[in-house]
């Protein structure tokens, strides 16, 4: 078995850096590493959202196992876990091109069972797996200040940790494989929640004819201040649904929390009901839109 300890941190004169999924996080999360003198191996489904990491000197790879043959850590943050099952396990995926002593680490948002599975398939290859989650948005992404939750083992951390430091300002070690996705399930209960009260207090704040950028000031430094208000409140305003977060990604991180949960043993009755919102608002056709587009789903069963 490969042995952790002998893992050195990261450097840019040596580090070479894969990248798979260059969507709206993993482009800005890819630019800080370059922005940092890494060298980067790029792959996307669709190389047209490559194309501006391309144009800075990202080398471009046809296939995820294209991109763990050139590197030695390789990053993936693509959409649901049938993505990632596939991006790490298919034929051309990365188990197939990865070395000996490569690491991998998952930012996807995931199943931490998943996560577990690749780790265990990274050890019995002689690799390293760490899933490390993130929260922040694509704002957090463009600046970043992301929060990184992991899991994996800790000399595995320590490697990665200077690679993490470019993308993020909160970067806890959760425990063994799998916590990092646990972590971030916790974090997805608390933010789908607040979602619905960000969109219905601003549908009271116009029902009840009060001129909703001053309701804005008044509430967004107090007890009811969280980034879901001071970032997407204001994209309601100018009618900007375009996607930070889609509401579809955001079904999905819930029913994982869901399964999970029931795996363990326990309801949550909460977020269940907040799940059906978000379903009904993509039945809507709101599932492709930012979460903040959950204020005309909540507006047209308010009766607008």
């Amino acid at each position: 078995m490969t042995n952790a300890a002998n893992l050195r941190p990261a450097d840019p004169s040596v580090t070479r850096i894969g990248w798979i999924g260059t969507g709206i996080m993993g482009s800005s999360m890819c630019g800080h590493l370059m922005d940092a003198g890494y060298a980067l191996t790029v792959y996307n489904r669709s190389r047209l959202k490559a194309e501006p990491l391309l144009a800075r000197g990202a080398s471009w790879a046809a296939t995820p196992r294209e991109v763990a043959q050139a590197s030695d850590v390789v990053f993936t943050i693509v959409g649901f876990p049938k993505d990632v099952r596939e991006v790490y396990f298919g034929a051309d995926g990365v188990f197939a091109g990865a070395g000996t002593g490569a690491v991998l680490v998952d930012m996807t948002t995931n199943s931490p069972s998943l996560a577990v599975e690749i780790a265990d398939k990274a050890e019995d290859a002689g690799m390293f797996a760490l899933d490390a989650p993130v929260s922040g948005g694509d704002v957090g992404a463009r600046n970043a200040t992301l929060s990184i939750m992991v899991g994996g083992e800790p000399e595995v951390f320590e490697a990665v940790r200077p690679l993490f430091g470019v993308m993020g300002k909160t970067i806890v070690h959760q425990g063994p494989a799998g916590s990092g996705q646990h972590a971030k399930m916790c974090n997805q209960i608390v933010i789908a929640g607040h979602m619905i009260g960000v969109c219905e207090s601003l549908l009271y704040a116009v029902r009840s004819g009060l001129e909703p950028s001053r309701v804005l000031e008044s509430i967004a430094t107090g007890a009811a201040a969280c980034p879901a208000l001071n970032n997407l409140w204001p994209r309601i305003l100018k009618d900007d649904y375009a996607p930070g977060f889609i509401i579809d990604h955001f079904i999905k991180d819930m029913g994982i929390v869901l399964e999970e949960s029931r795996r363990m043993g326990f309801k949550l009755k909460g977020l269940m009901l907040v799940e059906e919102i978000y379903r009904e608002a993509q039945a809507m056709g709101f599932g492709s839109n930012g979460t903040q587009a959950l204020y005309l789903a909540l507006q047209k069963v308010a009766g607008d």
